[in-house]
């Protein structure tokens, strides 16, 4: 049974962007509306108190008895009521229907009678008192539709601003939306740049970066698999020649030095094909280790890296009687570098083990460890042929051999004892090694021994603990 996998929560920056702004319409909005109903209250409320002085004044000369005032407006629960007293309180006008009080104190009041509520301006004269009512309940109808009015604009225009902008942020992530697609329906082997026309200026570094990372993908992939082509016909080769001689053996009816002879060349083979190998291995993960998989450098001792790769390579050195050693001796305090100690041991092993290899028996081979302009160096040079000038530029590309075997690189042949070819790879891991620790390779003619001069220069070195 599966455990239960809890996955992040995702979200849409389109949605999320929709749901914020479109909330915060529908609240300014609502705010809005709230606001101009009120005002709208507010102004009708006035505006009736002005239309009622306005009355009263018009009224204080008196009026006749057949007055329109006597008759009921259009709308008959916001008709005015009127009521009219003579200068000794003799009432000489009422409305009909009239239920007000038959006084009310002077100015503007709220009167309640018979159950309803009237608002009640009155206005005194020397020669009279005239009082004008109009129903509150009826007046607050006819304000509330007035600020229904004013409120309208805002119920029809937020759902049209709303529609405009789910329609604007639509727009503006639509080439988004067509970048994922692209990146959606996209072969696995398809590692094309994508297209950047119509990107917004937030967007366009994403998948700037984002070509950029695919160009080194494909530039990788096609790295490996030119070295998985090229490491099969490297493979090919030794495996056909070691089929070739256990068949010879098998058939062999040579006397048994001979045929000790013919054994010896196999194992010879099965040797080279191992190293090979290894020397594949070795390059793979070399190349595996660069960016972040590479683990934190850390400072190292150049003196103990030069101790360590001289001893792996001493017995081989003494097979061949060449004098390997350290030129000079090695300074009395720390050469420190930042890196990895194994890389660069694998570093130096391989320049010595290359030089030792194409160097003639009873040659010499010296490693030193110099400062140059502040900077650390390591040099290792051979009493070998070295390497031809025009063949300098090519023998860090993997499986590149000079012509002629003049090189102590391990890239053109290998030790007198054993006369066949290299796996052209040795100069390859130095260069892949140096490249991860920030190093320059430079290759010369030495001018003590007369053979190849190859120098490492690491850039400056941390300051010893």
């Amino acid at each position: 049974m599966m455990a239960n996998v809890k996955y992040p929560a995702t979200h849409s920056l389109r949605g999320r962007l929709l749901w914020f702004i479109l909330a915060a319409i529908f609240l300014a909005a609502l705010m809005q509306a709230a606001t101009a109903y009120r005002g709208a209250l507010q102004q009708a409320d006035a505006m009736f108190d002005e239309h009622l002085q306005q009355m009263a004044r018009s009224l204080r000369s008196g009026v006749p008895l057949n007055s329109p005032l006597d008759e009921a407006d259009s709308d008959d629960r916001f008709e005015v009521y009127v009521q009219i007293w003579g200068q000794d309180g003799t009432q000489i006008f009422r409305s009909t229907r009239s239920a007000l009080p038959p006084r009310a104190v002077l100015g503007f009041s709220d009167v309640e009678a018979h159950g309803n509520r009237y608002r009640v301006y009155t206005l005194q004269t020397a020669l009279q008192t005239v009082q004008i009512a109009q129903d509150l309940d009826a007046r607050s109808a006819r304000a509330r539709a007035l600020a229904l009015r004013a409120v309208l604009p805002f119920l029809l225009l937020t759902p049209l601003l709303m529609l405009a902008v789910w329609w604007v942020i639509s727009r503006s992530l639509a080439p988004i939306e067509r970048a994922r697609r692209q990146v959606a329906g996209r072969r696995a082997d398809d590692l094309s740049p994508l297209a950047d026309t119509g990107l917004p200026d937030e967007v366009r570094p994403l998948v700037d970066e984002l070509n950029l990372l695919f160009g080194r993908v494909r530039t990788a992939f096609e790295a490996q698999r030119h070295f998985v082509a090229d490491a099969a016909h490297e493979l090919r080769s030794p495996l056909t020649a070691l089929k070739l001689q256990a068949q010879a053996l098998r058939r062999s009816d040579e006397s048994p030095a001979e045929r000790e002879a013919n054994i010896a060349r196999l194992n010879q083979g099965i040797d080279r094909a191992i190293r090979l190998v290894e020397q594949l291995l070795v390059l793979a993960r070399e190349e595996a280790k660069e960016g972040p998989a590479a683990g934190a450098a850390m400072p190292v001792d150049l003196r103990d890296i030069v101790k360590l790769a001289v001893a792996d390579v001493l017995p081989h050195a003494h097979h061949k009687e060449i004098d390997l050693g350290v030129a000079g001796g090695l300074p009395e305090g720390p050469v420190q570098v930042s890196g990895h100690e194994e890389a660069l041991r694998i570093l130096l092993r391989n320049l010595l083990d290359n030089a030792v290899k194409y160097t003639p028996a009873a040659g010499r081979v010296d490693v030193s460890l110099e400062a140059q302009d502040g900077l650390p160096v390591l040099v290792v040079q051979d009493s070998g042929p070295g390497i031809a000038q025009e063949d300098r530029g090519r023998v860090f590309d993997r499986f590149f051999r000079a012509s002629g075997a003049t090189g102590a690189t391990g890239q053109a042949g290998e030790s007198a004892d054993a006369p066949t070819f290299g796996s052209g790879l040795g100069l390859a891991i130095v260069n892949t090694i140096a490249e991860r620790h920030g190093a320059t390779l430079q290759l010369g003619t030495s001018e003590r021994l007369g053979g190849l001069k190859v120098e490492v220069r690491f850039p400056a070195a941390p300051a010893a603990a």
